[in-house]
């Protein structure tokens, strides 16, 4: 059985930082592409960055970029996201997200697995 485990989430001040990380259980991690959504209240779930199979290719959202970085430990079935100068408009549920190689994750991909959510709160 699949399972996706977030951790890492909590309250924060604007301007300060957090590490999220999924680890994946039921899949041969390797072959999956991992990714990170996040969805506020009253708003659709909403792509935030990915990271491909190898590691070597990513991808982010434009309100993101220069601000987290997405990476994964292989070995550990692990894919974290790493946010800094945190906003308050980044305030949302933090969805892990799966696909299997060669598809790539980004806005609009067929996710195959999701992980159960962190909730990310930023304060002013």
């Amino acid at each position: 059985q699949v399972a996706m485990v977030e951790s890492g989430g909590g309250l924060v001040q604007a301007g300060g930082s957090l590490r999220l990380s999924c680890v994946a259980s039921g899949v041969t991690f390797s072959l999956y592409s991992m990714g990170w959504f996040r969805q506020a209240p009253g708003n659709q779930r909403a792509f935030v960055a990915s990271i491909s199979w190898s590691g070597i290719g990513t991808l982010y959202a434009d309100s993101v970029k220069g601000r987290f970085t997405i990476s994964r430990d292989n070995a550990k079935n692990t894919v974290y996201l790493q946010m800094n100068s945190l906003k308050p408009e980044d305030t949302a549920v933090y969805y892990c997200a799966a696909a299997q190689a060669p598809r790539s994750l980004g806005p609009g991909t067929i996710v195959d697995y999701w992980g159960q959510g962190a909730q990310v709160t930023v304060s002013s």
